[in-house]
């Protein structure tokens, strides 16, 4: 009786298996900025970032445009959901294919609209693409210095209590 409960336990701390590391169609219901969007699958809704990439908050230089970006790619169209997992931050992320195969991901990067995380993907050619894109002067490249989003912290105006 306790293995069952702890099986149960066990169950109910990750992912469906019919969604865990398998491969589905969903529709993207919502983009909230360019690597994070909420897709409409099995009847509920989940929120998903983009595996490996890290687009600017929508309040930097390149953010609304990264966010425009996957709209035109993704918004409130079909979409394939590959290996959706939990990251280590407690975030639920994937692979988004667009329809003919092509990653949102590696498009965001090509385009000079996201970086690659630090240590969060030991894909060269995903490497290879943000360095061409920082080589070509693409997007947030076309800035000397780019401040990726792990480091960048908004500024608030000072208050003054009168």
């Amino acid at each position: 009786m306790k293995i069952s409960y702890l099986l149960l336990g066990m169950m109910v701390a990750v992912p469906s298996p019919a969604v865990a590391g398998a491969e589905f169609v969903a529709r993207v219901i919502a983009v909230h900025e360019g690597d994070r969007l909420t897709i409409h699958h099995q009847g509920r809704k989940d929120m998903v970032y983009l595996r490996n990439v890290d687009c600017p908050e929508l309040k930097q230089l390149y953010g609304k445009q990264a966010k425009h970006a996957t709209a035109a790619y993704i918004a409130n169209r079909e979409v394939v959901v590959r290996e959706l997992q939990q990251d280590r931050r407690g975030r639920m992320v994937a692979d988004i294919l667009l329809r003919d195969g092509r990653q949102v991901a590696r498009e965001l990067v090509k385009e000079g609209l996201a970086w690659v995380q630090p240590g969060g993907s030991s894909d060269q050619s995903l490497k290879d693409m943000e360095e061409l894109a920082r080589a070509s002067g693409k997007g947030l490249w076309s800035d000397p210095n780019p401040v990726p989003p792990w480091q960048w912290k908004p500024t608030k105006p000072a208050r003054h209590d009168r």
